[in-house]
């Protein structure tokens, strides 16, 4: 086999390929999987949470390196915000799971585990607050020591990554309502609340900087906004890319976050970025009507250019946008056969900025794959079956598989199901599911192309080809970034209704005309090209 090395944060490895056909790399190794929380630490360095990383990073802004304080496997999951308290204490909320924790000395500790949604969070002499960003959320004051805690609001529509001001009130961000409010939390009696600001684009964090002016990154807008806490009139500072999520100040340097895992330094006039963004996963991959290779990313839905770029297609906050995508088909001139993480088969115009449901209600759907009466054959990995979904009509073709995961209608109309816990292929027919390729570790997308079947075995980190007519079988790529790093075990990501279901790894893989195979490889956060050498 070919071989060259790669590198990206935990993940270390070869990138191997049979004789015949050749890896390339189409986007760069992520260095973070997402941004989410930032948050400056007492040691100068700006602590990252990132949910779909499931980990937290400390960036040193004087040397540019990174180090995982919290990685992934470890005891904090999907950290959303983060603070400190005097000590050194770091604080994360855990949104997916609704925890709140306390990392000290590198332990981690579980305040809380029954804050649904928790996220925002924050240290205020002394005392900590936090709270849960969801329609109906509620905000708490919480014991550091113990986790008690004081209710001081509820039924607030998803408030967000909050901040106590210079006149001691709590200022926090309400994104179903599109504005900034606050309250004095130690007011007798039931809290009332003022409003600072509103008609924004949609605030998802507030901050104050050196001249008690409020600071607020806007998720739909891509604003980093300044408002002046008595008026509340707003000077826009920058219009990045939509997708922030928070900000810090490091030694006068104002610094945000993006969903992608950009972090940006807003600039007098200007800015500049500090880390690129990337691909959180990737999910699923697919080559559209146009030719173009299209990648599911969750919370972003993305065109690959030729030149190697991210061409944002989606994303959750777009008009029209179906929630966190996972599975991915084709199925007309800009339109797309998609899953999500929230349990929806949809039809997906990006074009024209809508979405048509099928169905709902499922529990963790995975790949989907088209029919040739056009029916959505979709994978349910939450109760084990297989589903035919066309409008308003939802057919079991089979249940009781073992995780089906990845989903392929060949050329005969024969439909083909990963089962990523037995390991193996099954075909799917009268008879139920005959075993086509066994002896996998963990399978997940499968793509059928000039008469091959390709399986992307995230378990071994490879990719199989097998030939049905002849039974023969041979590893064509191996030593991928697929799945976690050796000897990491990530805990589950629970979701985080409404804005996604519980979360999961997914390596797709797609087919294009000339038999290049595109592969999703999550463990770097980057996409690969599998080229045949001998056409």
């Amino acid at each position: 086999m070919n071989a060259s090395p790669t590198r990206s944060g935990l993940f270390s490895s070869t990138l191997e390929s049979a004789a015949g056909w050749r890896v390339d790399r189409l986007t760069a190794p992520s260095r973070l999987f997402g941004a989410n929380g930032l948050r400056t630490g007492p040691d100068g360095r700006v602590y990252i949470a990132q949910v779909t990383g499931s980990q937290i990073s400390a960036l040193d802004l004087g040397s540019g390196e990174l180090d995982a304080v919290s990685p992934k496997g470890s005891d904090i999951v999907a950290p959303d915000d983060v603070a400190f308290a005097d000590d050194g204490t770091l604080f994360a909320t855990e949104v997916m799971d609704g925890r709140v924790s306390a990392l000290e000395n590198g332990r981690a500790r579980v305040l809380r585990d029954d804050l649904p949604s928790a996220n925002g969070i924050t240290v205020h002499r002394g005392r900590l607050f936090v709270g849960e960003c969801r329609e109906g959320g509620r905000l708490f004051e919480l014991d550091p020591g113990t986790g008690a805690a004081r209710l001081l609001l509820e039924d607030v529509p998803s408030p967000n990554a909050m901040e106590f001001g210079p006149d001691g009130l709590l200022y926090f961000p309400v994104m179903g309502a599109n504005e900034i409010w606050r309250i004095d939390p130690d007011q007798a009696g039931p809290i009332t609340v003022e409003k600072v600001a509103g008609d924004l684009g949609v605030p998802d964090a507030v901050k104050f900087d050196a001249q008690g002016q409020i600071v607020s990154t806007q998720v739909a807008s891509g604003q980093v906004l300044r408002i002046d806490p008595r008026s509340g009139a707003q000077t826009a500072l920058a219009t990045l890319t939509p997708g922030l999520d928070n900000l810090t100040f490091a030694d006068g340097r104002l610094l945000v976050s993006n969903f992608t895992g950009e972090i940006t330094e807003i600039l007098d006039g200007g800015h500049r970025t500090l880390l690129p963004g990337g691909l959180n996963w990737p999910l699923d991959l697919a080559v559209g009507a146009d030719g173009g290779l299209y990648v599911a990313d969750g919370t972003y839905f993305y065109r690959l250019t030729p030149e190697g770029a991210l061409q944002t297609v989606g994303m959750l906050f777009s008009p029209g946008y179906p929630g966190f995508l996972r599975g991915l088909t084709p199925s007309g001139a800009d339109e797309f056969t998609v899953t999500t993480s929230g349990g929806q088969v949809a039809r997906y115009r990006p074009a024209a900025a809508e979405t048509e449901y099928l169905a709902d209600g499922f529990d963790q759907l995975y790949g989907v794959s088209l029919a040739p009466d056009g029916a959505a054959v979709v994978a349910e990995l939450g109760t084990g079956r297989v589903l035919s979904v066309r409008a308003g009509e939802v057919t079991e073709l089979a249940s009781e598989l073992a995780d089906p995961v990845g989903v392929s209608v060949d050329a005969d109309g024969a439909v083909l199901v990963t089962e990523s816990g037995a390991g193996r292929v099954v075909r799917l027919g009268d008879g139920g599911a005959e075993p086509v390729l066994e002896g996998l570790v963990c399978p997940q997308g499968i793509v059928e192309s000039h008469g091959r079947l390709y399986v992307v075995d995230a378990g071994s980190k490879a990719v199989i080809e097998f030939d049905p007519g002849s039974g023969t079988r041979h590893t064509i790529a191996a030593g991928l970034p697929l799945g976690a790093p050796a000897g990491v075990t990530p805990k589950p990501l629970l979701g985080m209704p409404p804005f996604s279901g519980p979360q999961g790894p997914f390596a797709g893989i797609a087919a294009g005309p000339d038999r290049t195979l595109f592969v999703s490889a999550d463990g770097d956060g980057s996409v690969l090209a599998l080229r045949p050498t001998d056409r």
